[in-house]
């Protein structure tokens, strides 16, 4: 079994899910993120398939190199998906036409190094995530709140994982349970009405959606700990109640404010934002309902 830790990388805006494995000390990224970085296209699965049908009659060695890991998808479940390291990536580059291999080249060799830095130094991960959000026009008060909202949620992912909680699937399951609990949405949904596909749906909040993420998942842990929560099953009832706390909450302002906190606001840039039709959607001044368009 590899001992690893999963993590995501930028380029461009565009998520690449990756694991460093800790024993080779060794990044794997997931080959189909790649794909759809290089080649823009609208189906890179199928173009990896094809791709390695390519390989294979070409006798290419790559193919063997493949390993599949486990990532989370956009729905939160975790699915088998195709990896190469990055020796093996850099080599598979070389098969894809792209006006972007070559930045795509620098940063790979770049984000190999960062890791290492940051296992001599952990102060360095946070001192990269601040200085890409920067770097991405948000201000100091939004960075502020994010980096406080991933505090809050670490802890609460920690209580998960000392009281019987898989990471994966499970984690993926009581997440989705708070979100939907405090939003009215799936987590697929809030990222469906913000236009998002492989993005991070925080780091497309607002400063209000941060705060009351934030809130659900103190509360859920509040009471995940007073209640001793053990296990998925009471988990999930402490993730019902604490996303609850930060529903009404919601509700409360928006009451008091005549505007939605949950919106279809994001960060991406201009040109790539194509947001999904809203179909039967009604907007009230507490809420949005959204009826996404899977």
């Amino acid at each position: 079994m590899m001992a690893n830790t999963q993590s995501l990388a930028v380029f461009e805006d565009r998520q690449v899910r990756r694991v460093y494995d800790e024993a080779s000390q060794t990044w794997f990224f997931s080959v189909v993120d790649v794909i759809a970085v290089l080649s823009e296209s609208s189906v890179p699965k199928r173009y990896w398939s094809d791709l390695k049908r390519k390989l294979t009659l070409e006798g290419s060695q790559l193919y063997e190199k493949i390993v599949q890991l486990k990532f989370k998808a956009s729905d939160g479940k975790n699915y088998a998906t195709d990896c190469l390291s990055t020796q093996d990536l850099l080599r598979l580059i070389q098969s894809i036409p792209s006006p972007k291999a070559e930045p795509f080249k620098q940063w790979l060799a770049r984000v190999g190094y960062e890791r290492i830095q940051e296992i001599a130094d952990p102060v360095q991960s946070i001192d990269r995530a601040r200085e890409h959000w920067q770097k991405m026009g948000r201000s100091e008060k939004w960075i502020q709140q994010r980096m406080t909202g991933q505090e809050t949620r670490n802890k609460l992912t920690d209580y998960w994982q000392q009281n019987g909680v898989k990471k994966g699937d499970e984690f993926a399951l009581l997440t989705n349970i708070i979100h939907q609990e405090w939003t009215g949405l799936s987590v697929k949904g809030h990222k469906d009405l913000k236009g998002l596909k492989s993005q991070n749906l925080r780091d497309h909040m607002n400063e209000a959606e941060l705060i009351f993420t934030a809130l659900a998942e103190l509360s859920v842990r509040a009471i995940a700990q007073t209640e001793q929560a053990k296990g998925l099953t009471e988990n999930a009832k402490a993730s019902k109640k604490g996303g609850a706390i930060a529903k009404n909450a919601r509700l409360a302002l928006e009451e008091k404010t005549g505007k939605s906190v949950i919106t279809d606001e994001n960060f991406l840039p201009k040109s790539t934002v194509k947001k999904p039709r809203l179909t039967n959607a009604k907007k009230s001044k507490t809420s949005y309902e959204y009826m996404a368009t899977i």
